[in-house]
């Protein structure tokens, strides 16, 4: 069958397109922002060097900052949510970098604004507060402030260490290069036979083929491409190591995990349980991997047999339309004041459908202050993508409660909680279709649906936050490191969470070569904490019903306004405490035992006994 053509922009309908004149009603009043943003930019420097200088000039300098902020946040907002309708637009390729270059220069006429502030004690900050009720906004960014200001240097130093940074990320930027431009994978043959060249967008449908030679000849085309440059890359990631540890010595941090965690206040705990409790519930891996071999029918289960779908045959067409009833359905659970919120963005004009030519590709939210959210798809008709809209949509609704619940200071929530909501949603879709799922074949698909984000969220997730946790700690207390031992703890990591089920290839030693994520340091385990927050909440939700969800609708409600550990309890759920994950590794229990009551067998197909 032929590929179906890819639309132009002019040829999508009007109501599959997002809304962009809630942002601005005609591009005229973008202009004028952009010329009122300066102006206002300007303004700022008659407050450099007396910002503290008495309550009202306090007050008059914080208004223009957030308001200038807030301006410039929405003209970049506009030109970029235009520039992705279509990349190869010259018109909004400009605007974009327009509002590039007048962020740019935003940042750089705030750059007093910190260090004045750090000057001044805490008690004159915090006396200004408490005189004027309406300054009680800042309250949170000046306790946040000056929490981390032993960890702010002197102006000389902080000087250098931005002029530092200019070349400091280049180990993530090298890494970036060679990972999207520059290696080389193989051509393979496909299921029927076709060559097919190995690339990262299509890894994923290689690993999930049911011929097993595809399956392998791409895995091990995959990392044979990686082996050639082994060292190399080793290089490129031990220096990353080694500028993270720099930069933690310097700001008078105990290590470079204290450094990441301290942006949000997350303590050393929350990782440490994380990767403690999911060590003590392997065996439910172990168990769901011992599952699959049974299921697939091999004498030997590899790596590259983890990805393909235990149930294969339910592949139903679903429609943007079917998809969203199903989503409505799936969360009907919130209660009425949710779903119409939801409802109203499903069709309101937050959301950009289909796919056009040009198009950003893949799946956001993004919301500015002061107008609803936006989500853009690239909608197929298929399970996968009804998640999505589930998932985004969770994102966009807590921007809509935290925008409408919180001033701009505090609207912006952290990326330790970001991942909740969206999560949150996921999970109660997938509990809601496998209790309405109308046969065996279908109830088998969405759990093994299910039981995969497990695997690849939660368990893949802190597999590797724990290997990050090793290099960091030996790189900060000053521990040789090489590929080989990289290696040798990436492969002694992968036998301990497959287990002795699965056969661990010795190619996987270098998966750690490929994660663009360990160029972000100590984010993924965010994946795994988010993930297992969301499904705790969920549960919760599905248990106790109205109370959970008021008490949920707190913490999408909150913003900013408190480190993301209390907003957490707001909801019900310290991720201080190991209990959010035994919450997710019990559920994760109770659908391996569904799914093994359903007997689930393979059918015939290209799979080999070795």
């Amino acid at each position: 069958m032929a590929e179906l053509k890819v639309k132009k922009r002019d040829e999508i309908s009007d109501i599959d397109k997002w809304n962009m004149r809630d942002v601005y009603a005609d591009e005229g009043l973008w202009e004028q922002d952009i010329k009122e943003a300066e102006k206002m930019m300007e303004e700022l420097e008659n407050y450099e060097g007396r910002l503290c200088d008495n309550v009202s000039v306090f007050k008059e300098a914080l208004k223009l900052i957030n308001d200038v902020e807030w301006k410039v946040e929405k003209i970049y907002f506009y030109a970029n949510q235009k520039y992705h309708e279509d990349l190869g637009n010259p018109k909004y390729q400009k605007y974009s970098a327009r509002s590039a270059q007048l962020l740019t220069k935003y940042y750089a006429k705030t750059s007093f604004v910190t260090p004045e502030f750090l000057l001044q004690p805490e008690e004159k900050i915090f006396g200004y507060i408490s005189e004027d009720e309406e300054l009680s906004e800042y309250t949170q960014y000046f306790k946040d402030l000056y929490r981390q200001k032993k960890h702010i240097l002197d102006g000389e130093k902080e000087e250098l260490l931005a002029k530092v940074s200019k070349f400091s990320n280049g180990a993530g930027d090298i890494f970036a290069v060679f990972n999207n431009v520059d290696i080389q994978f193989p051509v393979i043959k496909d299921e029927q036979g076709n060559d097919v060249k190995i690339t990262h967008a299509k890894l994923n449908l290689l690993l999930e083929s049911k011929d097993r030679s595809v399956r392998e000849n791409a895995f091990k085309g995959l990392y044979g491409s990686y082996s050639q440059f082994r060292n190399t890359l080793a290089a490129v990631y031990i220096n990353n190591l080694k500028k993270d540890s720099f930069f933690a010595d310097v700001r008078n941090y105990s290590s470079s995990r204290e450094m990441f965690l301290d942006d949000s206040n997350i303590p050393g705990e929350v990782y440490d349980n994380l990767i403690e409790t999911v060590g003590e519930n392997l065996h439910l891996l172990h168990r769901y991997l011992k599952i699959r071999k049974r299921v697939m029918k091999v004498d030997e289960l590899h790596l590259y047999d983890v990805y393909t779908p235990l149930v294969q045959s339910y592949n139903k067409k679903i429609s943007y339309d079917e998809a969203k009833n199903m989503v409505i359905s799936g969360l009907s659970r919130m209660g009425d004041e949710y779903i119409k919120i939801l409802k109203g963005g499903l069709e309101g004009g937050w959301i950009d459908v289909y796919e056009n030519e040009g198009k950003r590709s893949g799946a956001y939210s993004w919301s500015v202050y002061g107008t609803h959210p936006y989500v853009l798809l690239n909608y197929q008709p298929n399970l996968n993508n009804v998640f999505t809209i589930a998932h985004e949509m969770g994102h966009a609704i807590h921007s809509y409660y935290s925008n409408a619940n919180q001033t701009y200071t505090n609207a912006g929530y952290k990326i330790f909680v970001a991942e909740v909501a969206s999560t949150c949603n996921e999970s109660l879709l997938i509990n809601y279709l496998i209790e309405n799922s109308k046969d065996k074949e279908e109830k088998a698909f969405l759990i093994n649906y299910f039981l995969e984000q497990f695997r690849t969220t939660l368990f893949r997730q802190t597999m590797f936050a724990e290997f990050e946790n090793i290099v960091h700690k030996m790189t900060d207390e000053g521990e040789t490191l090489s590929c080989e031992a990289m290696c040798e703890i990436y492969y002694e990591l992968n036998k301990k969470y497959f287990g002795e089920d699965v056969l661990i290839d010795k190619e996987i030693e270098l998966e750690w070569a490929r994660i663009p994520h360990f160029y972000s340091s100590f984010y993924v385990y965010q994946y795994a904490t988010g993930f297992s927050a969301a499904v705790a909440l969920s549960k919760k939700i599905i248990d106790e019903g109205e109370s959970a969800v008021e008490d949920y609708k707190k913490f999408l409600k909150a913003g900013c306004s408190d480190y993301p550990i209390e907003i957490l309890k707001m909801a019900g759920v310290d991720m201080s405490q190991k209990e959010p994950v035994e919450l997710a590794m019990k559920m994760f229990e109770q659908l391996l035992d569904e799914f093994e009551s359903l007997q689930v067998e393979v059918p015939n197909s290209k799979e080999s006994a070795k």
